[in-house]
């Protein structure tokens, strides 16, 4: 037997195959920390605005326990559930996901001039919760399965195309910061995949003009766009909302007014406990509070993409990378707003704004990267 037949031989006998570990356990841990303080603020910054508005001051941290707990359920299952299955699912999963967006625009709960809600009985939900991990599954089938053809000029344009369909639909709810949320988070999949920057450019200019135009064609848009270049010339009306803010981040200093004496969030700062939540953060723990809790989503995003990087296939990989991007485009532009960076828009920070679609499908989309984080690729 010469030497090539003898190195051809050894390579057929080399078979790779995923065995199971045990779970990131660092990660994990994160997870369940951040869940935690999640609960103690909205405790906190919820409390007089419930009093006030429902007579009970637990009203809202007694509904994000409950999401809560369902959340965790759904993190035990999708952590159990095999990953690889959602490569089979995802084309479904997108189908879904239209049929509830236009589910919503059709029979949608109206609040506030704008339908983003599907209700049965007293049960209420986002399907913009469904579409940000929904695309992202798809989006990571799709690429793993393309590979290197991602970056030809006519395979981007495909998924251009899928991104603004769902983002129309988005926008005719209207959901804007989801729009911009999934946006961020898809374009940063694909430039992770492969994708050319050149070919962005191009596609990125007739986008950009387009985003443009949508956020400076409804009065309020333009109205949010003035009042971030100048919150104080209107302080008793749009303004409002933001110069309070910097109040509350401003009022606490580096080690806070202490836990629950937030003077903010007694009516000053509207419903505190939902996209302006981190300011109360700012002004209960101060400085090092805040950089606490941000070293926490850190310490999730470096083991999120420790993840991804040991993944044992593109898929897998692709798939935590869209979730950590989508968790962290959140956290950034959450905090962007709330500290006057960019102009107002509703925006949840991960595990600790209050609301149960966002708190159940983000659990959900742990569990997925802890299922990632088991599997090895082992050569035999």
């Amino acid at each position: 037997m010469n030497e090539r037949t003898a190195k051809s031989t050894q390579r057929q006998l080399k078979k790779t195959k995923l065995t199971k570990t045990g779970f990131d356990f660092g990660f994990l841990f994160t997870v369940i920390l951040l869940l935690a303080l999640g609960l103690l603020m909205v405790f906190s910054a919820s409390y007089p605005y419930a009093y006030y508005y429902f007579e009970d001051g637990l009203y809202f941290i007694k509904k994000q326990l409950l999401w809560a707990a369902i959340g965790t359920g759904a993190m035990i299952f999708t952590a159990n559930y095999p990953y690889q299955k959602y490569k089979k699912l995802a084309f479904p999963i997108l189908i879904v996901t239209g049929i509830l967006l236009l589910a919503v625009l059709a029979v949608g709960i109206n609040l506030n001039g704008a339908k983003r809600w599907l209700g049965v009985g007293g049960f209420t939900f986002q399907p913009s919760e469904v579409a940000k991990l929904g695309l992202v599954i798809y989006f990571a089938a799709s690429l793993a399965q393309i590979k290197d053809k991602i970056k030809k000029f006519n395979y981007l344009i495909r998924y251009f195309l899928v991104m603004g369909v769902f983002m129309g639909l988005l926008l005719l709810e209207p959901h804007f910061s989801v729009c911009l949320i999934i946006g961020l988070t898809l374009v940063i999949m694909l430039l992770v995949s492969g994708a050319k920057m050149s070919h962005f450019c191009l596609l990125g200019v007739p986008f950009g003009v387009l985003g443009a135009a949508v956020a400076i064609m409804e009065p309020y848009r333009l109205k949010r766009l003035t009042t971030f270049l100048d919150p104080f010339a209107d302080p008793l009306g749009s303004g409002w909302q933001i110069i309070q803010s910097l109040y509350a981040i401003g009022s606490g200093g580096l080690f806070g007014v202490g836990f629950g004496n937030s003077r903010q969030k007694f009516m000053y700062i509207s419903e505190p406990q939902n996209d302006f939540i981190f300011s109360i953060i700012c002004e209960e723990l101060g400085l090092i509070g805040a950089l606490a809790i941000l070293t926490l989503f850190a310490v999730l995003f470096w083991r999120g993409m420790k993840i991804a990087v040991s993944a044992p296939d593109s898929f897998g990989s692709l798939l935590v990378t869209g979730i950590i991007a989508l968790i962290g485009v959140q956290v950034v532009l959450n905090i962007a707003v709330v500290t006057s960076s960019i102009p107002t828009t509703g925006i949840p920070l991960p595990f600790f704004s209050a609301g149960g679609s966002s708190l159940v499908f983000i659990m959900a989309a742990m569990g997925i990267i802890l299922n990632v984080s088991k599997y090895k690729k082992q050569t035999i």
